[in-house]
């Protein structure tokens, strides 16, 4: 059985984002899976890191239980939509605050390089766009993916990463929602 960890980084819950989730768990939990839940609109944390790295802030009760869920999982699965063509602040603040030296990585001692200590875990970011994708790749160069997939996660030892975008969301009939929402179902069957 797969632990199974879904993180939702959208801020609404009128939000396409929460149906996305409710059918990859539907899915996953079909398929067996143990599944826990992130709403990060729902923690009581301060977003800003702070004193950045120079001196650690102390974590809240909710960031201490969902870096539990965090350490917990096998998969982690990354649902957000693009904004600016990045993460929404409370998702970027979240990731300031959680994937810290000490946590998800360590520096070694007079070196540049690193330990990754989330290796073993997989995940998948699924996001919504109101572009195309192959536009947002092309023009812009995916930043939301290159932060969250390469210099959060893949620093951090999660491999492999994969990636799905839905969109464009904003012209979005009910059946192409319908049909989004059936194919990650089936991803949470197969728990990719």
């Amino acid at each position: 059985m797969n632990k199974i960890l879904i993180i939702n980084g959208h801020p609404n819950k009128n939000s396409f984002c929460f149906g996305i989730v409710d059918a990859y768990k539907k899915g996953a939990k079909i398929a067996g899976a143990e599944v826990q839940e992130i709403i990060i609109s729902e923690l009581h944390f301060n977003v800003n890191l702070q004193f950045g790295y120079q001196q650690r802030t102390e974590l809240e009760p909710d960031l201490t239980e969902a870096w539990g869920k965090i350490k917990w999982a096998e998969h982690i699965v990354w649902v957000h939509p693009v904004w600016w063509g990045g993460l929404p602040a409370i998702t970027k603040g979240f990731i300031d605050r959680l994937f810290l030296p000490g946590f998800a990585f360590q520096y070694k001692e007079n070196s540049v390089w690193w330990d990754k200590l989330l290796k073993g875990k997989t995940a998948h970011i699924i996001t919504t766009i109101d572009q195309p994708s192959w536009y947002y790749w092309l023009l812009y160069g995916r930043p939301s993916v290159n932060q969250l997939k390469k210099s959060t996660l893949e620093f951090c030892g999660v491999k492999p990463v994969k990636v799905t975008y839905f969109g464009i969301v904003k012209t979005s009939t009910t059946e192409s929602r319908k049909k989004w929402l059936d194919k990650v179902e089936e991803l949470g069957r197969r728990q990719k």
